[in-house]
Order: structure tokens, then sequence, then C-alpha cells
């Protein structure tokens, strides 16, 4: 769909059932900044990349 400002968006349905109640210990986040995650300019504290390590 296209607006009038010519911009194009487009969405899809993840009806994928995911676990609810999933804990993440403060020990976790802190390893996860460890990994580098690249954050996304929109809302980074919440959307952020984790790009697999280089393999030797």
């Amino acid at each position: 769909m296209a607006a009038r400002t010519g911009l194009t968006v487009t969405a899809g349905l993840d009806d994928t059932m995911y676990p609810k109640g999933i804990k993440i210990t403060d020990r976790e986040m802190a390893d996860l900044e460890t990994q580098h995650p690249t954050r996304h300019d929109f809302h980074g504290e919440w959307n952020y990349t984790v790009s697999p390590a280089d393999q030797p």
C-alpha cells in the first residue's frame, strides 16, 4: 500500500504461538550487552540486532 506521500508499507502477520512468562535475569541481559547488539534508531531499548560471532 502506498501513501499519498509515496511511503510504501508492507506488513505480515506472525501467527506463531510463543510461550508467555519467560523471565530473563539481569545477568542474562548483561551478557547480551557483551555481544555488542546494534540498537535500532526507533526504540533501541526494545529493538536491536545481535549478529552471530565470526567463526575462526
